[in-house]
């Protein structure tokens, strides 16, 4: 009994299907912290895969995300799990530079001829770095691009034209070969007979041009053969078909990649921050859209060549800190494996050496190149000095060894039990914990006066906003001392203005509160430049003191502002008194829990949310945990003024005609 096509074809995209949820489900194993960018990855690749003979033009998935978030890799290992790795063309997108003068070099038309995609076939093509070939310059000027320049008609449609340049040149030489012999003496004519004897007519360069422009089929050796007059008639041939003119790449899927830092304002330049949470980073890119990623393709892109880019923009959020956790423990578990393979001994790494490593190798902003690099700088000679002194106690094969952090110092304490032996034998090894010794404030002058600074800002935050700072610390790297970041907000009201300006002020007034007025340091400075900033926008641009218009420098002929700037300064610096005057109030009245989050600072060196919300609790001040408790979609709607409630109150009320 025959097999109907419609059943067969049924069938098929069923097996395919399946195959797509299975390889989406392989790649969340092995790809840790993108599950969601995996899902969007293989549902928009799904009708290509499934049902390929409704592709009429390239398939186009953009990856936009920060460095070390996995873009290529996830693009690499989808290719191979999908049976296309001898069907992939990766290409570096640098259009500034030429590297060699060959037609494949410099166009994405002789890179994928090159690398053997077949037209009208489906295959895969990745434009990776695609930040790099950017088109108009940071002035807003069009970029001169060298290569590469047929990418936009790929992106089109799919089809693309012959280089008619080449063909130029190959018709030129014979114009120029069919001159020559024409006007030869005949004195010539036993050089012309011997060349008519040669085997071949044309060189190599020129019959590979030939044969690529003119998609013949024909071996290398036997188009170097034909005649002048035949490679002649072949060109009025192809130039009278428009069928054959055009170049039919329109079943790829084209993977456009790269790193939009337009798009990461508040991230991408923090290359250096090893203390800020990774969750804080997480929830600031995992709020991106595709509104930001056009925003940012502008300042890189002409308008017409966004538009060909699609709408399928997928946006990597940097990792969270589970994410970075998971990454962690998978790459220490693949290293103690290696280790056991080469020399039988299996070391069983404790969570306190775990949270080591985290604290010294995550860069939120940079991925997992540097996470990588530093587990193996932290683990790769402790841990072969640890197995070279267990053999030497009489270690056997396959026998645990347990790996913990030693109290008080940067080592590695490793312990073995034999079988024999009466008790427990320990060794410690030493471990490079660069970040730690930056980060420990040594001086105890120094980190209570860090203490008490940052607990006047964190404590003044949750007073006046009803919840704790994302994050308060005064162990850190970055800088030489302490911080706290706070969640923004979706609007900001007068009140919740002036309430920012009494935060900022808040450490300059635990000081003088603690330490006194003489005793007050030059480390507030940035709190009173950002606190004056923020009070004279609430002046000067918001409308929000006595004047409503706009007052500023005019900066051009044709600004509308009142320019009358000078008589504000007076109520920019009234308004700092009385904020200042305020915050301390409220030290004043809330010691206890200042002096309270204080001693824990000194302790611990930071305070979590949930643990400043215990404090308070225990003080009797009831605040939210920061956000990093909070699910997204609550803190996406975090506006403190009751603006709902005040609408229905409004509308229910009677008013004048």
């Amino acid at each position: 009994m025959k097999t109907s096509p419609e059943l067969l074809l049924r069938v098929q995209m069923h097996e395919r299907q399946q195959n797509l949820q299975a390889i989406a489900a392989q790649l969340k194993t092995e790809l840790i912290g993108i599950d969601d960018v995996i899902d969007r990855v293989t549902g928009a690749v799904r009708a290509w895969y499934v049902m390929p003979q409704l592709i009429t033009r390239p398939v186009i998935v953009c990856l936009w995300g920060l460095t070390g978030t996995g873009k290529t890799q996830l693009t690499r290992r989808l290719a191979q799990l999908l049976g296309f790795y001898d069907r992939f063309v990766e290409v570096q997108m640098d259009g500034f530079s030429q590297n060699g003068d060959s037609y494949g070099a410099s166009t994405i038309s002789g890179t994928l001829e090159s690398a053997g995609l077949v037209e009208a076939a489906p295959g895969i093509l990745v434009l990776d770095e695609f930040q790099r070939y950017r088109t108009v310059s940071s002035r807003g000027d069009d970029s001169k691009v060298e290569r590469y320049q047929d990418v936009w008609a790929l992106l089109s449609d799919g089809k693309l034209p012959p280089a008619l340049s080449e063909l130029h040149s190959i018709e030129r030489k014979l114009a120029d070969a069919l001159y020559d012999a024409e006007r030869a003496d005949e004195d010539d004519a036993q050089e012309r007979h011997k060349k008519q004897k040669m085997r071949y007519k044309i060189d190599a360069w020129d019959a590979q041009a030939l044969k690529r422009s003119l998609k013949l089929d024909a071996p290398l050796l036997e188009i170097m053969q034909w005649s002048n007059d035949y490679i002649h008639q072949l060109l009025i041939q192809f130039r009278s078909s428009q069928q054959s003119w055009e170049t039919d790449y329109s079943k790829l899927l084209v993977f456009v990649c790269g790193n939009l830092d337009e798009m990461y304002t508040e991230t991408a330049s923090r290359v250096e921050d090893c203390d800020t949470d990774a969750d804080i980073f997480h929830r600031l890119t995992s709020r991106l859209s595709l509104i930001d990623v056009k925003r940012a393709l502008a300042e890189r892109f002409k308008p017409e060549q966004i538009a060909r880019l699609g709408n399928q923009h997928v946006i990597y959020p940097s990792f969270s800190r589970a994410a970075y956790e998971q990454l962690i423990a998978t790459t220490v578990h693949n290293y103690v494996q290696g280790i056991e393979a080469n020399c039988g001994l299996r070391f069983v790494i404790g969570h306190d050496v775990l949270a080591q490593i985290y604290q010294n190798a995550v860069f939120p902003t940079q991925g997992t190149r540097p996470l990588f690099s530093s587990v193996h700088t932290i683990l790769s000679s402790a841990l072969v000095d640890a197995a070279l002194w267990a053999l030497e106690q009489g270690a056997q094969a396959g026998q645990p060894l347990q790996v913990q952090m030693a109290a008080g110092a940067a080592q590695l304490q490793v312990q073995l039990a034999l079988p024999d032996a009466p008790e427990v034998l320990q060794q410690c090894f030493a471990v490079p914990l660069d970040l730690n010794k930056v980060k420990q404030r040594t001086s105890a002058d120094f980190r209570a006066l860090l203490a008490v600074h940052e607990a006047g800002h964190g404590l003044v935050y949750a007073l006046l906003f009803g919840r704790t700072p994302q994050e308060l610390k005064i162990n850190i790297a970055t800088f030489e001392g302490g911080y706290n970041s706070f969640t923004e907000l979706q609007a900001t009201s007068r009140r919740n203005m002036l309430d920012m300006v009494c935060v900022g002020l808040a450490g300059r007034a635990a000081e003088r509160h603690v330490f006194g007025q003489e005793a007050c340091t030059t480390g507030a400075e940035q709190d009173i430049r950002q606190a004056t900033a923020d009070a004279a926008r609430y002046l000067r641009h918001l409308g929000f003191g006595a004047r409503l218009s706009r007052t500023d420098v005019a900066q051009e002929p044709g600004d509308n502002t009142n320019t009358e700037v000078a008589p504000t300064n007076a109520g920019i610096e009234a308004l700092l008194q009385a904020q200042m005057l305020r915050a301390q109030d409220l030290l004043v009245q809330h010691n206890a829990l200042l002096m309270a989050m204080t001693a824990l600072l000194l302790r611990e060196g930071l305070i979590s949310p949930a643990a400043m919300a215990q404090l308070c609790a225990a003080h009797g001040q009831v605040v939210l945990a920061s956000a990093a408790q909070i699910p997204d979609a609550a803190e996406q709607k975090w506006v403190l003024e009751p603006y709902a409630e005040m609408l229905a109150r409004h509308d229910q009320r009677p008013h004048m005609a």
